[in-house]
């Protein structure tokens, strides 16, 4: 069976001069097609909700079209759009709420924590049979999740300074009361009524502020994704969606087997090898998820890929997986490549790398530094997305 796949992404607006953050989500929406784009927390952000797909290609293509439009749109204002965890020149503090009763209301409940909500994420969602066993794989899946962190790794700066972090956006997110590792539930009822009692405490006001790095949607049967960073090349969300396909592939196949590993019930590590991650990117050791020791980043994503061969050729998405693989772990996280450009030149400098990343721009040599201007976007397409045929059709 065909394990369906979809992504969300968040969009960072900012001047195409200055680099600087803009309340203008609003004003761009009224440019493009609704309701694949959206509003988010903050006016300086949008999001784009992709189509559901059953091949890793048709992913791409609506990540890297959608982005076009944006792109396009956007430059009619004066704006570039930005997919990275955080952005090098964001404020001490947001007050640009974007005006619903819900955003409204989490602004007044959580203060400080909403108005640094300058952050953007991608998340993936892939098919499960039913909720139950959306909330069964959980445990197993979560060990994993790091790793794929790493993979997104775009957010080393904040308020104009570098944190020493990879993901920064993952120190900020996890502020919330109800971010970091989802738990190990029985069923969906255990869920439920774990959720039930937290928006019966008033900490949260619905399912919808559920944060945990993996959870089962509210609306679908589906299992999402939300540990990552936004990520400026449209190729890094095809590769983490690739995986965690496989993951849950994997998962479900254990669960039905009777395979699935037992949850000791300490937690405590998943946090720290969350930490970990968003420490040291690609670029630095990961908590390997067998061993819970450490690794360097490269060792734990090929152990993983091996793992995950059976589940990926389910889908006919070896070949595919393991090029943009290969690929991040040559050119390095985009937080490398962003310290690399701000350290040749500036932060406005780094700031229009992530514009052109995240357009579909490739620079012509590993470097990665920011071409002059704004140039015609070059989809990567099959240039870089491998079309293998195998179980589930082209990869």
């Amino acid at each position: 069976m065909t394990l369906r796949i979809g992504a969300e992404e968040e969009f960072h607006l900012v001047d195409e001069v200055s680099g600087r953050l803009v309340p203008r989500a609003d004003t761009l929406l009224a440019k493009l097609p609704r309701p694949g784009f959206t509003r988010e927390l903050q006016q300086s952000v949008v999001e784009h909700n992709s189509r559901v797909h059953d091949s890793l290609d048709g992913l791409h293509a609506d990540l890297t079209a959608a982005r076009r439009r944006l792109d396009e749109a956007a430059a009619l204002l004066g704006l570039a759009p930005v997919a990275a965890g955080t952005v090098p020149l964001a404020p001490a503090a947001a007050h640009d709420i974007t005006p619903e009763p819900r955003y409204l209301g989490m602004a007044d409940d959580y203060r400080r924590i909403a108005d640094e909500q300058l952050v953007c994420s991608a998340q993936i969602h892939v098919d499960v049979p039913d909720r139950d066993t959306a909330v069964r794989a959980m445990c197993p899946l979560s060990p994993w999740l790091p790793p794929l962190l790493a993979l997104s790794a775009s957010s080393p700066f904040w308020l104009g300074t570098d944190t020493g972090y990879a993901s920064w956006r993952t120190m900020l997110w996890q502020r919330w009361p109800t971010a970091g590792p989802a738990g190990c539930y029985r069923d969906a009822a255990e869920y439920e009524a774990a959720a039930d009692a937290l928006i019966g405490s008033g900490v949260i006001t619905d399912t919808g502020m559920l944060y945990q790095d993996v959870r089962p949607s509210a609306h679908q049967d589906t299992l999402e994704l939300r540990i990552c960073d936004a990520c400026p090349r449209a190729e890094t969300v095809v590769l983490i969606a690739g995986l965690f396909r496989a993951l849950v592939h994997d998962a479900l196949d254990r669960l039905a087997r009777g395979a699935a590993p037992r949850c000791d019930g300490h937690h405590e590590w998943l946090r720290a090898a969350a930490w970990r991650a968003a420490r040291s990117g690609l670029e630095g050791p990961l908590v390997d998820p067998l061993t819970r020791r450490p690794a360097p980043a490269a060792d734990v994503l090929r152990r993983m890929l091996l793992r995950l061969v059976p589940a990926l050729e389910a889908h006919g998405d070896v070949a595919t997986v393991r090029a943009l693989l290969d690929e991040a772990l040559l050119t390095g996280s985009a937080a490398h490549r962003l310290r690399r450009t701000a350290e040749r030149e500036d932060l406005r400098a780094g700031t229009r790398m992530l514009a052109a990343e995240t357009r579909g721009d490739r620079p012509p040599t590993p470097a990665y530094g920011p071409g002059p201007g704004r140039r015609p976007a070059t989809p990567p397409g099959t240039a870089r997305i491998h079309t293998p045929t195998g179980p589930g059709g082209p990869a």
